[in-house]
């Protein structure tokens, strides 16, 4: 174990720390939420990175999500043809590919693995996995029975986790919107899980089992960060109860199906919208900080790049310190942090698979700890989505949602980091599971 892997170590306590600083009751903390969020954490990633069963395991899912993958294209191949050829791949007919296009390449997979969600709540898979993870965070946190369910949703779903809660949404504490709130933003939908995996497949190899690996870390992080900065004041009515999912079960499979490709439909275009408003508002903010700043920078004889996502990579630099990242590689990820927060994840997933491809990180732990780091909804957009979501299905909350949103924002945000911190412990640069 290097000096770094020691630093992630140490990174998840000042991680912590700084989620303490945050909380609007700093004297009242839950420690079996402290001790079992850390220690969940470590248990799960010392399986999978150095338990040779889990290392297996960890291999043996890479493989089936990436051969489901290639599946998912069969419908996008038909649709569009030579578009949907990904780079250095040739057609049945020998046509070459035309390059990267994300709109047609990597966007529609989200429609199969709605579907695919669909027929998995059907059959019952699906709740039977949330509430497992629902009673292991119940009985070992001492955390409300719906709010438990809720963040082992959403190790699966996106906004739509909230439904499965949907009864106690009304009766819940402002620590338990909190922790709703948190949770979602911190992790990240299979639906949209295919996107990344698709992105960085060709520099990481095994970054489909990373990302599933990293979306269940950060549940118990998301629960360990809110807790710190929404401490329970009040008495939840379901606490330490076991809660069943709320979920309207379909007619037949075949009708899951179809409900589950048009909810897909549905988040395409809201990913789209969402790509086409925050860029272009973004480049707008940074054409308008160009300009002051140019200014500034004539005045003071400054050289400074004013653009908001290098600002806000300062923000996030001391922060990719304390998670392990290696000193020369650590403006880089802090430059990615930065944009996740005004841009999504996704266009920070495609500037790390495009550092990885110009070989740009000089220690490849760097690599991994981002991908884990980026993991999650963590985002303005997301805010907006989830509190408008959940508002929608507890108008009477909506108030609190709203008050409770940019500290949501800012626990995913540390959620987000413990998870890459934990995986910056047990990440070597001749791991197996950098696919080599």
């Amino acid at each position: 174990m290097s000096y770094q892997n020691i630093l992630s170590f140490i990174g998840i306590f000042v991680l912590t720390l700084v989620a303490w600083l945050f909380s609007s009751h700093k004297k009242i903390i839950n420690w079996k939420v402290v001790f079992w969020g850390i220690t969940l954490q470590l248990l799960f990633a010392f399986f999978i990175f150095l338990v040779p069963a889990g290392t297996k395991i960890f291999l043996a899912i890479n493989n089936l999500v990436v051969k489901v993958l290639d599946s998912a294209t069969a419908g996008i191949k038909f649709l569009f043809g030579r578009l949907a050829i990904p780079p250095g791949a040739t057609s049945e007919a020998g046509e070459p590919s035309l390059g990267f296009i994300l709109a047609i390449q990597s966007l529609p997979t989200v429609v199969f693995f709605a579907a695919l969600v669909g027929a998995l709540y059907y059959l019952k898979v699906m709740p039977f996995l949330i509430q497992l993870f629902a009673r292991i965070f119940t009985r070992l946190m001492k955390v409300s029975g719906a709010e438990s369910l809720c963040v082992s949703s959403n190790i699966f779903v996106g906004v739509e986790s909230s439904v499965v809660v949907r009864p106690y949404l009304e009766q819940m504490t402002v620590s338990e919107l909190g922790t709703i709130l948190t949770a979602g933003m911190a992790t990240i939908a299979s639906s949209v899980l295919s996107i990344y995996v698709m992105v960085l497949k060709d520099g990481l190899p095994t970054i489909a089992a990373h990302l599933i690996s990293a979306s269940i870390l950060s549940a118990p992080a998301a629960l360990l960060t809110s807790k710190l900065i929404f401490p329970e004041t009040g008495q939840p009515l379901t606490l330490g109860l076991n809660v069943k999912p709320y979920y309207e079960r379909e007619d037949n499979l075949i009708m899951a199906i179809i409900n589950g490709a048009n909810s897909g439909l549905k988040l395409l275009g809201g990913i789209v919208a969402l790509l086409l408003a925050f860029l272009g508002l973004l480049a707008l903010v940074d054409l308008v900080l160009g300009w002051f700043g140019g200014e500034l920078n004539q005045l003071l004889d400054w050289s400074f790049n004013w653009k908001l996502s290098n600002i806000l990579s300062y923000v996030f630099y001391p922060f990719t310190l304390a998670m392990g990242v290696n000193p020369h590689d650590a403006t880089l990820v802090a430059r990615l942090l930065g944009e996740r927060v005004v841009v999504t994840e996704l266009v920070s997933y495609q500037h790390l698979a495009e550092l990885i491809k110009a070989g740009a990180f000089s220690d490849p732990r760097s690599a991994i700890i981002a991908s884990y780091a980026l993991c999650g909804f963590a985002h303005v957009a997301s805010l907006a989505i989830f509190v408008g979501g959940i508002g929608a299905l507890a108008p009477s909350r909506l108030k609190d949602l709203s008050r409770l949103g940019f500290k949501a924002l800012v626990a995913a945000t540390l959620a987000c980091l413990i998870t890459g911190a934990v995986a910056g412990i047990f990440t070597t640069g001749s791991s197996v599971l950098f696919g080599r």
